[in-house]
């Protein structure tokens, strides 16, 4: 019988040019433009599902973005994985920073240089893949089931609702995500938890039109300097966040905890290097990699209002607007951090303005356990492929659905990740290394062989 190694190499192009047609679908589920090309994604991994070997794959509309299902039942008596991953991406701007196209992928120095190669198509993909190999070379030992999502990036808006319509369909014995990331290929590693998510937009009113900033500058509120002073006070000197309530409940890490975190690898000097920065700034009494992963943190992710075109213009703007996002850690709810967020705003505002602040979408934090046999199989898995047992660490990053799985199908997640927190998640040039899509793919098989066993 073929082994997974050589089945694997020999079909290497092949998979890598599959995986280039997906990342030249512009599917970016947060504008309504690119609906039809949302449809078109949904169809083309359908079809790249069926191509690898399940049973049947469909697609299921929702009130947003399709929902995409296969699946390969060989025995009730094996377990089943139950494999997540999303095919909507972030859009792509600001786009004079991309070095090529978002949606017309380049391979340099190794890397696949596209909007989604990490997150999450490559990742899923990777998945697809292994999936292929276990079918050609007659050796899976699992079930396996599909659920390739269309909306994680907007928050799974409408995930809730099919994942409960559809408990029976989705049964399984676990949940496998790769849409995390590793701290090396040197030093492998296995995301143990996810932050949770409270995402809102807050708008600052003036004047009712734009006005003649001579003529009015210095009698009326100019919104932008107001919502600029409102942001500013989230923060107190030691960067810790000051909007009342907001740290009640979270669990601080244990000092075993910290310690464990400590082991893994960091050089802050090529941290900065590869940011270019001179200066990292954060939580007192915190290092980098705990306050990127057991730390909660809320930040501004757009700001805009008044003339922003090319040359000058001395406008006095009627509007100023805000997205921001706080990142949320085991015990802390979004509905309760967006109530408090939403309501701060709205109570700070001062004489001379008016403000609306709304939620966007939320999810909450996840921690999967480490004592578990999912957990066990993973990092046996990486260990097999990697000769090196996998670090826990905690993500900074947030995946909406996790808790939402755990309490409507009753089953526990573990992350394998193969990016890189170096990719450019969300940002111009994300990128996915050829060898860590290679290795995703090597490494999944062993956790269903792992998994399987008794």
């Amino acid at each position: 019988m073929q082994s997974w190694t050589d089945y694997q190499n020999k079909h290497k192009d092949r998979f890598l040019s599959e995986l280039l047609e997906l990342l030249r679908i512009p599917s970016v589920s947060a504008r309504s433009e690119h609906k039809a090309d949302m449809l078109h994604c949904a169809e083309a991994v359908r079809q790249r599902l069926l191509e690898a070997g399940v049973d049947k794959a469909e697609i299921y509309p929702t009130e947003g973005h399709p929902v995409v299902y296969g699946e390969k039942l060989t025995d009730p008596a094996k377990p089943t994985v139950l494999v997540y991953g999303h095919y909507d991406v972030q859009p792509p701007d600001p786009l004079d920073l991309w070095h090529s196209g978002p949606f017309d992928p380049v391979i340099k120095d190794g890397k696949i240089y596209a909007r989604g190669s990490a997150d999450d198509k490559g990742q899923f993909y990777m998945h697809v893949k292994a999936f292929e190999t276990m079918i050609q070379t007659q050796s899976l030992p699992t079930n396996v089931k599909f659920i390739i999502e269309g909306e994680e990036e907007i928050g799974s808006p409408n995930l809730a609702k099919f994942v409960s319509a559809h408990k029976d369909l989705l049964k399984a014995d676990v949940i496998l995500i790769s849409d995390t990331s590793m701290l090396s290929l040197d030093t492998p590693s296995i995301d143990v938890g996810v932050r949770g998510l409270s995402y809102i937009e807050v708008e600052v009113t003036g004047a009712n039109r734009d006005l003649h900033s001579g003529v009015y500058g210095g009698a009326v509120a100019n919104p932008i300097t107001i919502l600029a002073q409102m942001i500013a006070s989230c923060h107190d000197a030691d960067n810790r966040i000051t909007i009342p309530g907001f740290y009640d409940g979270v669990v601080e890490a244990t000092p075993a905890e910290r310690q464990l975190m400590a082991k893994a690898p960091f050089d802050e000097a090529e941290y900065k290097k590869d940011l270019g920065i001179n200066q990292l700034v954060g939580e007192k009494g915190y290092t980098t990699n705990e306050r990127t992963g057991i730390r909660p943190t809320l930040e501004l992710n757009g700001i805009w209002g008044g003339y922003t075109g090319e040359g000058a213009k001395t406008v006095l703007p009627s509007k100023a607007t805000a997205k921001i996002s706080a990142r949320l850690v085991p015990n802390q709810s979004s509905i309760v951090i967006t109530e408090k967020l939403l309501n701060y705003f709205k109570q700070i505002a001062p004489p001379g303005v008016t403000v609306k602040a709304e939620e966007h979408h939320g999810g909450e934090p996840y921690m999967t356990p480490i004592d578990s046999k999912a957990y066990r199989s993973a990092a046996k898995a990486i260990e097999a492929v990697f000769h090196k047992a996998p670090i826990p660490v905690r993500g900074g990053g947030s995946i909406p659905i996790c808790a939402l799985f755990e309490k409507e199908l009753g089953i526990k997640i573990v992350f394998m990740g193969f990016g890189l927190d170096s990719d450019n998640l969300h940002s111009p040039n994300e990128k996915f290394g050829l060898e860590n899509f290679y290795k995703g793919i090597e490494t999944i098989p062993y956790f269903h062989q792992y998994f399987a066993e008794k």
